[in-house]
């Protein structure tokens, strides 16, 4: 069985610490690869490659650099496929479905590199009445981390990339234990200077030194709020950068008078897909009581459309969840619920055999008072709850420690103004994962900090600096 390596300074070479871990297919059960636990050594030594390659890079024209990036996006899109065979080995995602959100992240790289070409590294931003002026400058920070979970191993990684490299920053990545395959093939493929992108495997033996490590400038981490605080406390402890992408438990809010098939079937897709491993799943549904039972009988018909099996096979449409933890956390978020008066309406039900697999489910008659409605379940639930009115639904939409995204189905104009009023980093309305490159944000509440996205991904992988020439030497 092949045991995983590091990739540092441009070299693969194996872990320096003493414990290795399986990778299990959750498809099957079996285990695929191993790959190191991780070590505070290994990230030493690849913070120190990162550290010693970041120069040279940063001295590069701008141009060159992005026209770098965007050369081995193009040899990833040539590998789209084998990338997207390697996720469903190791996590679960269907091929086809995986193939979509890599293809979606190859052209993110390019867009988010290309957007450096615009980005104001320099300008003038005042003249004195005695002809000097000020400038502002804006450096790269240096050495930073990515730290990537592993719903997305391919996508979230190449999504924070762009604007950290383009500005001239060198990077240290750290995936999931669990899903840590696609993303060693993804930096075989790496064709930019060793040392400017450099991979260390592990878990929290590897994240929680890097996380706090003296020579890290910025952390973008993607994954739970627990880990999330822990890495902006070391951080926050060093006065060093966090973008932090956390939990959600995202609601959605259905009006009267739009379709209620058409609604129901988006509403399926936000929930289901990827196993509703992704954290802008739709986790919490409010509908107008004038469409309810329409909407809930599609909901349940369209839950039946989503076919469990291997994502290797032609037609499934859900893989199983990453593993066994993953489970017993919709097992649990079920059980509760029904304990305290819910109804499934479809499934609910755990077939037999190998396999992490749980079937799309539809809940009614749920309350604020389950799990369901209060914790982050990353799994294959949709449950629904009937409204008055779609002030109501918008008012319990926006009842939530979590802030990360909400979604919006209405075709009242009033309404539409509204629901801009969600506190979460970003509102889609009648569109779930609408928007393209341009658009930046900020989670609020527990579902993290650091604004990010366009102008604001440059802001936080820059540090602005402020020269003032004077005209003449003052008398």
């Amino acid at each position: 069985m092949k045991t995983l390596q590091n990739l540092i300074g441009g070299i693969w070479e194996d872990s320096l610490g003493d414990t290795l871990l399986d990778v299990v297919n959750p498809a099957t059960e079996n285990a695929v690869a191993r790959a190191p636990g991780g070590c505070r050594d290994d990230v030493d030594r690849a913070v120190a490659a990162a550290v010693q390659a970041q120069p040279a890079w940063a001295a590069l024209p701008l141009a060159e650099r992005v026209a770098r990036i965007s050369a081995w996006a193009d040899v990833v899109a040539e590998h789209a496929d084998e990338l997207a065979e390697l996720e469903c080995r190791e996590m679960g995602k269907p091929v086809g479905i995986g193939r979509t959100f890599i293809d979606g992240a190859v052209a993110g790289l390019k867009a988010s590199a290309g957007q450096a070409l615009s980005y104001a590294f320099e300008e003038t931003v005042a003249h004195d009445d005695d002809g000097g002026s000020t400038r502002i400058l804006r450096h790269p920070l240096g050495a930073t981390a990515v730290i990537t979970p592993w719903n997305f191993p391919v996508t979230m990684v190449l999504g924070a990339l762009g604007p950290l490299l383009a500005a001239g920053n060198t990077v240290v990545v750290k995936p999931s234990e669990r899903s840590p395959l696609s993303a060693v093939r993804l930096f075989e493929l790496l064709n930019l200077p060793p040392g400017v992108v450099n991979l260390v495997l592990g878990d929290a033996r590897a994240g929680g030194p890097l996380a706090e490590h003296e020579q890290i400038q910025l952390v973008h981490f993607t994954g739970s709020v627990e880990a999330g605080r822990k890495v902006g406390a070391g951080t926050g402890e060093r006065l060093h950068r966090a973008v932090l992408e956390l939990g959600g438990k995202d609601p959605v809010v259905v009006d009267a008078g739009v379709d209620p098939r058409a609604t129901a079937a988006a509403v399926a897709f936000g929930a289901f897909i990827n196993t509703g491993q992704i954290c802008t799943s739709m986790e919490r549904i409010y509908v107008h009581e004038d469409v309810a039972d329409a909407f809930v009988e599609a909901l349940v018909e369209a839950a039946g459309t989503y076919t469990m099996g291997d994502g290797h096979d032609e037609g499934v449409m859900m893989g199983p969840l990453v593993d066994e933890r993953q489970r017993d956390i919709v097992r649990r978020h079920v059980s509760d619920a029904v304990e305290r008066g819910a109804t499934i309406r479809a499934g609910g039900v755990e077939p037999a055999g190998r396999g992490f697999f749980y079937p799309a489910t539809v809940l009614t008659d749920v309350d604020e008072s389950m799990l369901v409605m209060n914790e982050e379940t990353f799994g294959p639930l949709a449950p629904v709850v009937v409204v008055p009115s779609f002030a109501a639904g918008l008012e319990r939409a926006s009842r939530s420690r979590f802030g990360l995204a909400a979604t919006v189905y209405t075709d009242d104009p009033d309404h539409m103004a509204a629901a801009a009023r969600i506190p979460a980093g970003v509102v889609w309305i009648n569109q779930w994962q609408g928007g393209g490159p341009e658009r930046l944000y900020e989670p609020a509440g527990d579902s993290g900090m650091g604004a990010t996205g366009a102008v604001a991904a440059y802001d936080a992988a820059t540090r602005p600096a402020s020269v003032h020439i004077a005209a003449r030497l003052a008398s």
